[in-house]
């Protein structure tokens, strides 16, 4: 993961933490038994991680509070927009698949774009719990973590959910579309 030293300044920072706390107190079936407090305490306590959920933000990510990890004592964020972030859509998997296509390029990878954020994409299990706390890309679709020997082999690991199922699909890692997009993790 990047190491960003972007700091948000005193605005961004009193509008962030507003948000996140607002969409917090709504949402609290994602994160039951975390105490808002102890969160914002963490948060303040790495200002490098407020620009990474800044720029979840500013993607169109919703980021909020999934979990804890007991043994580090991170807090653990998803993007928990309902459709995959627009503005992280029209992506293809990573770097090789953008530089694969010949014609018809699409501005970014998935990959790339994550990595330059400092966000990790979500794993299929990740994207399996994240659908436990509501209903997300009904209309959309999210590119997951795939696995190497599927990477190896040319394609690449997407999700979504339909028919209140969530599927995972393949497709060559080169590909993209309008309503497929990524959703990251961070842990804080």
């Amino acid at each position: 993961m990047k190491n960003n030293k972007k700091q948000l300044s005193p605005e961004q920072y009193t509008e962030l933490i507003g948000t996140l706390k607002i969409r917090f107190e709504k949402n609290m079936n994602r994160h039951k038994g975390i105490e808002w407090a102890k969160v914002q305490t963490r948060l303040e306590a790495n200002p490098e991680k407020l620009w990474i959920l800044d720029e979840m933000e500013i993607t169109g990510g919703e980021p909020d509070v999934v979990g804890y990890d007991k043994k580090t004592g991170e807090y653990i964020f998803y993007d928990c927009a309902a459709e995959s972030p627009k503005g992280r859509r029209s992506v293809c998997y990573d770097h090789e698949a953008l530089e694969a296509r010949k014609e018809h390029k699409p501005e970014n990878s998935a990959v790339e774009m994550a990595y330059d954020m400092g966000v990790e994409l979500l794993t299929e299990e990740e994207y399996r719990t994240l659908q436990q706390l509501g209903q997300f890309d009904t209309k959309t679709s999210s590119w997951i973590k795939t696995p190497a020997d599927i990477r190896k082999l040319g394609g690449a690991v997407f999700c979504d959910r339909r028919y209140d199922t969530v599927f995972v699909y393949h497709n060559g890692a080169e590909s993209y579309y309008a309503a497929r997009g990524f959703r990251g993790s961070l842990k804080v």
